[in-house]
């Protein structure tokens, strides 16, 4: 495999482990600076020149965008793709996630644990969204920041007035989080790779700090996450649209309640801690996509008018839990079920003599009109139907640092 690490500090921690880790499996790699290409655009046939130079081929992408150069470098990703080289993250994925308030919107249609949060403009409405988060303390974050730069405890209403409107006065977006109270100092970091997480670790805040990041001081400890914690953690990659991502959460009294997911996870932190060779994991991956590419539903399939792909998720009280596959309207309506996804298991075109379960969701195939009617009337009211057609992005959603310009990497924290 030849694989392209798109980076703009060669010598930080997790590009060289990437590239030591590529090496030592025999595979050609190198790291190229993201600032140094240049995007040529023509009738049929996108290209891309480094250094003045047209790129030689390449069988793979690993992109570590740094925040500040996220519109320029998820452009020479998405050249890439358009190039039909794999990306180990697209860069519709890091758009996503580079943006907190976007991310969170994108999780929040879905069966995601988030802090109640609330974004507002106007200053009178600052004190009505203080009180519906829960009131003080607060957690005030700057929509785009990093390593736990721009994130501030408020702890009485009048101090969480006086910072959003200070912040807002410097034309910065804001958002206003509920505080869990019992995860203050603390949190968990799951580094998903493909569909499971490599490596996991909690990490601790000293002193008064009430930001656990390693970048703010605190201690990591390596840890084995829990069956809901994982899932949660693959599921918001997915969602998002991410290979390879670290995803914050707190520990929450009813569980897992996800801060943020970056899209260029650092290893320094999680690699010492844990000892595991997670820079061998992400590559590995890598390599096991370019030998045997998953499928894009909207290239590779010729699909009739009216016939798409969506999930159907199986709830407590369904007509469907405790029957088997056989006995559901499913077949007879012409819609069939591709994947069966029951907590972290993944079962492939399930049998028909499966039984369901609460908490199912399947991935199907079949006539919209169809599946929209199997959508129960109460959530059609209240969002949108999930049926789209063909949308790959979608179809990963629902089935469920970073190398800057300065080797401080964000995903490091």
């Amino acid at each position: 495999m030849k694989l392209a690490i798109l980076s703009c500090a060669p010598r930080a921690y997790s590009t060289r482990r990437l590239r030591e880790a590529a090496e030592q499996r025999g595979h050609k790699v190198k790291v190229l600076n993201t600032l140094k290409f240049a995007i040529d655009l023509e009738e049929g046939n996108p290209d891309l020149y480094f250094r003045q130079k047209h790129l030689s081929t390449y069988d793979a992408v690993l992109p570590r965008i740094g925040t500040s150069i996220t519109y320029y470098g998820t452009a020479v990703v998405r050249q890439f793709q358009e190039m039909d080289v794999f990306c180990a993250n697209t860069a519709h994925g890091i758009a996503n996630s580079r943006d907190k308030l976007r991310s969170l919107q994108i999780l929040s249609r879905h069966h995601i644990g988030i802090p109640r949060t609330t974004f507002v403009r106007d200053k009178a409405d600052v004190l009505p969204a203080i009180h519906r988060v829960g009131g003080a303390p607060v957690i005030i974050k700057l929509i785009e920041g990093t390593q736990g730069i721009g994130v501030l405890l408020a702890e009485t209403v009048k101090q969480a007035e006086s910072i959003v409107e200070l912040l807002q006065s410097q034309k910065q977006n804001v958002l206003i989080q509920k505080f869990v109270a019992e995860s203050k100092g603390k949190d968990v970091r799951a580094f998903v790779v493909g569909d499971r997480v490599v490596a996991a670790m909690r990490r601790v805040a000293q002193g008064q700090e009430f930001r656990s990041n390693v970048h703010r001081g605190g201690v990591a400890e390596a840890i084995e996450l829990d069956e809901k914690y994982a899932e949660t953690a693959v599921r918001c990659a997915q969602i998002l649209g991410l290979r390879v991502a670290g995803v914050d959460m707190l520990e929450g009294k009813d569980g897992p309640q996800v801060m943020e997911v970056n899209s260029s996870p650092g290893l320094e932190g999680i690699e010492t801690c844990t000892e595991l060779d997670v820079a061998g994991a992400v590559i590995d991956y890598i390599a096991a996509q370019v030998d045997f590419p998953e499928i894009d539903l909207r290239q590779r399939l010729t699909v009739s008018k009216g016939y798409g792909v969506t999930e159907i998720y199986v709830p407590e009280g369904s007509q469907f839990v405790g029957i088997a596959i056989k006995d559901t309207d499913l077949p007879e309506n012409d819609i069939n079920i591709l994947t069966l996804y029951r907590g972290t298991s993944i079962i492939p075109n399930p049998k028909h003599s499966r039984v369901l379960e609460p908490g199912d969701k399947l991935l199907c195939f079949g006539k919209l009109e169809k599946m929209r009617g199997m959508i129960p009337a109460k959530a059609r009211r209240k969002r949108r139907p999930r049926v789209k057609e063909l949308d790959l992005d979608t179809v990963q959603a629902t089935v469920e640092s970073t190398d800057a310009t300065d080797p401080p990497e964000s995903g490091d924290a």
